[in-house]
């Protein structure tokens, strides 16, 4: 079924983008033609220090992460773990560079992109491993980058998203590390979702993340593992006790009917969820520049966030 008449005219270029087909031999060039593809902001415009850092995971693996630092002393100051999208498969730190730079400078946030370790060559416990070391990092550094730890908040995009959400039980269940807030973009959160038992409604997943690429990205993730939570977010039972969340999610989106379950889950056991809908969007609608839908997603994504670090 075609679900072309309903996107928003502003994301036409999207249909002339062919769909994506994913191989374990083809991982590695494609990463690397996406990492061309990556966007780089102006630090020295935003006044933002961008530097690499690494992070050791609890298995002692170095991890590559990009950490941004807001102008002057003003700590006490927020931080915030960024988790970048890719279905798990795909990715790096530097996606989200032109937002995480937005967020460093208007929020005043240290901001902390982490290079998790990415699937099927690294399917779980790794990447979401890799990920609590980067909240572990940011709390045990918190002194020395002027750090609130009260004010730690994790968020990310699809994937990143997905991830954020399983930290936010691992960190609750763990109860080492703080977390204030969960910062949900379009999150992948059901393994299920798109499956043959769980095909959904057929008017979502026809852009950029189809049901296809979502069976791929969940089987490479889980390897042989079973599909239980944390690092399946929507198979936790207990939902009590996690951070506050802003979720966005978008009307044709192939996660649209997760993102609003676990929202409303998160409601249900007393925990404060914000859910923001765009109608017209997709997955990733954010990859096309100049749009006014665009321009409007930045605003609500840091205006939320502000909120709830300030």
């Amino acid at each position: 079924m075609s679900t072309k008449h309903l996107l928003d005219p502003e994301l036409s270029p999207l249909l002339d983008m062919p769909a994506m087909t994913f191989t374990d031999a083809g991982m590695p060039k494609l990463r690397e033609l996406l990492k061309v593809r990556e966007v780089v902001g102006d630090a020295e415009r935003h006044k933002v220090t961008r530097s690499e850092v690494t992070v050791t995971s609890g298995d002692g693996t170095e991890l590559p992460c990009l950490l941004y630092t807001p102008p002057g002393d003003t700590s006490p100051r927020p931080g915030y773990l960024h988790i970048h999208g890719g279905g798990y498969i795909l990715g790096s730190p530097l996606q989200a560079d032109i937002m995480n730079l937005q967020v460093c400078a208007k929020i005043g946030a240290v901001v902390l992109s982490v290079g998790y370790r990415l699937a099927p060559e690294h399917p779980i416990p790794a990447p979401l491993d890799d990920c609590y070391a980067g909240l572990a990092w940011l709390h045990t550094q918190a002194d020395e980058l002027g750090i609130d730890t009260n004010r730690i908040a994790i968020g990310g995009e699809s994937a990143g998203g997905g991830l954020a959400a399983a930290l936010a039980i691992k960190a609750r269940d763990a109860g080492e590390y703080a977390i204030c807030h969960q910062h949900l973009t379009y999150p992948m959160l059901d393994n299920l979702t798109g499956s043959e038992d769980h095909p959904g409604d057929p008017l979502v997943g026809e852009f950029i993340w189809t049901r296809e690429s979502n069976a791929y990205g969940w089987r490479s993730y889980l390897g042989d593992a079973p599909a239980v939570a944390p690092q399946v977010p929507a198979r936790v039972e207990d939902y009590s006790g996690l951070p506050p969340a802003w979720i966005f999610t978008a009307g044709l989106d192939l996660f649209r009917d997760e993102n609003i379950a676990y929202a409303q889950n998160l409601l249900k056991a007393g925990v404060a969820a914000e859910l923001l809908l765009y109608p017209s969007a997709c997955h990733g609608f954010q990859q096309v520049p100049g749009t006014q839908l665009g321009a409007r997603f930045a605003a609500d994504h840091l205006d939320a966030l502000r909120r709830a670090l300030t």
